[in-house]
C-alpha cells in the first residue's frame, strides 16, 4: 500500500519509535515528583523543550506540551482571547482555518464575542487588504492564520499578516501543523501552534508556544504543568519521542521538501493532461511541498477513494476537518472551486517516484470506469 495521506498523518519517524521505546523504561514516573526516577523523568522531559525550542527558534519557557495538536489551538486561541479580554471580544480569523481554529471561534461566539471572518482568493490566500482592515477595527482582540492550508496546501502570507498585526498591536496566533519540520518558520507571530504526528512523531503530543510579552490566560482551571498552560501529567516518553522526531525531520528538510514539491510538481502537471475535466487546486508556488488536491468533475469523491484503496493507494478526500463524513470542503467552498470528487495526496518523507508514477498510470482508467458507471461520456 503506497500511503499518500501525510496531511493527515506523518508515519512515526524510526528514530522516534527508538526513543519512544527507550523512554518508556526511563521516562514513566511524574516529572513534577522529587524522587530519583521523577527527576530523571523532568530532565527528560526538559530536554525535550529545549531541543523543540531550539528547531522553532523560541524560549524553552515559552514552548509547553499539550495533548493534540487541536488542544493546542483550541488553548491558544481561548487563552489569548481570555487574557486580551480588556482590548476587547473580537477575533478576526480567515475563511479556511482548521476546524480547531472555528470550533475554538465557535465557543467565542457563543459566549458573547465577535467572530470576523476574513476570505481568500481563488488560490486559497488570505485577502491581506480585508485582513489588515479587519484587525484594525477597534476591539480585535486576536487574529488566526494558518501557516499553509491543510487541505490544498496553500501557503499564507503570514509575514505581512504579522507584520500589519503588530502595527495594530493585535497579536497573531499561528496554526503551522503543516509546516513545523517541513518549512522555516515565518516570524512575528505571537502564538503559535503544532502538532507532533504531522512531523513523524507520536499521536497525542501537541505544542503550543505563547512569546513573552502575549497576554494569554488559561480558559481552563490551572494547573502547576506546562507553565500553567496545560492541565495534566505530562506523557513524557511520548513528549521525547516527538521531540526526537522533530528534529531529524528538521535535519534533512532542505534536500526532502524540494525532492517532495518535485513530485508534487509532477502530479499537478500530469494529473490534468491524463485526465479530462480535472481542476488542480492551490497555489502552484507558494504552497506546501507534500501536499497537493484535485477535483475530478462528474465523480464522488468516495468512489474514488475506494478505487485508489482496491488499487493500493491510501488517500484521502474531502475537507481535512470532516473527512469521515465527506461533507463538502468548508476550505473549496471558501476558495471558489469544485467541492465534489475533491481528493488530496499528501507526500510522506521517503515517498518513491515510482509510487508517483504508478498512481499517475492507474488514476485515468479508475476515474473513466466511475465516470462510465455513473453514465457519464466525455
Amino acid at each position: 500500500m503506497a500511503y499518500f495521506d501525510a496531511a493527515s498523518t506523518e508515519p512515526l519517524h524510526p528514530q522516534a519509535r527508538e526513543a519512544l521505546i527507550a523512554a518508556l523504561d526511563v521516562g514513566w514516573a511524574d516529572p513534577a515528583r522529587l524522587y530519583g526516577p521523577a527527576r530523571r523523568a523532568r530532565m527528560l522531559l526538559e530536554q525535550a523543550r529545549t531541543e523543540v525550542a531550539e528547531v522553532l527558534g523560541v524560549r524553552p519557557d515559552e514552548v509547553s506540551f499539550t495533548t493534540s495538536g487541536t488542544q493546542a489551538v483550541h488553548l491558544g486561541v481561548l487563552g489569548a482571547l481570555h487574557g486580551r479580554r480588556r482590548a476587547g471580544r473580537r477575533l478576526v480569523t480567515s475563511a479556511v482555518e482548521h476546524s480547531s481554529v472555528l470550533h475554538a471561534a465557535g465557543v467565542h461566539e457563543r459566549s458573547g464575542g465577535l467572530v470576523e471572518t476574513v476570505g481568500v482568493g481563488r488560490t486559497g490566500a488570505v485577502d491581506l487588504a480585508a485582513f489588515e482592515e479587519a484587525v484594525l477595527t477597534d476591539g480585535t482582540a486576536l487574529a488566526c492564520l494558518q501557516s499553509a492550508n491543510h487541505e490544498v496546501g496553500t501557503v499564507q502570507p503570514v509575514t505581512e499578516v504579522a507584520a500589519l498585526c503588530a502595527r495594530a498591536g493585535v497579536p497573531l496566533l499561528v496554526d503551522a501543523a503543516q509546516t513545523v519540520g517541513r518549512m522555516p518558520l515565518p516570524g512575528g507571530w505571537s502564538v503559535l501552534t503544532a502538532s507532533a504526528h504531522k512531523w513523524g512523531g507520536p499521536a497525542g503530543v501537541g505544542v503550543l508556544v505563547v512569546r513573552k510579552g502575549t497576554r494569554w490566560r488559561s480558559p481552563l482551571p490551572e494547573d502547576d504543568r506546562e507553565y500553567r498552560r496545560v492541565p495534566g501529567f505530562e506523557n513524557v516518553p511520548a513528549i521525547v519521542a516527538a521531540a526526537t522526531a522533530l528534529r531529524a525531520m528538521t535535519a534533512g528538510w532542505a534536500r526532502e521538501s524540494a525532492r517532495l514539491s518535485a513530485l508534487v510538481d509532477r502530479i499537478r502537471t500530469e494529473v490534468p493532461r491524463l485526465v479530462p475535466d480535472v481542476e488542480v487546486i492551490g497555489d502552484p508556488v507558494a504552497r506546501a511541498p507534500h501536499i497537493v488536491t484535485f477535483s475530478c468533475l462528474y465523480v464522488e469523491g468516495e468512489a474514488l477513494l475506494t478505487e485508489l484503496d482496491k488499487a493500493g493507494f491510501a488517500i484521502s478526500s474531502g475537507s481535512s476537518c470532516t473527512a469521515s463524513t465527506l461533507r463538502p470542503s468548508h476550505v473549496l467552498e471558501a476558495m471558489g472551486v469544485l467541492t465534489h470528487g475533491n481528493i488530496r495526496v499528501s507526500l510522506p518523507q521517503g515517498a518513491s517516484a515510482a509510487d508517483v508514477d504508478r498512481f499517475l498510470t492507474v488514476l485515468p482508467d479508475i476515474v473513466k470506469k466511475i465516470r462510465e458507471d455513473a453514465g457519464v461520456k466525455l
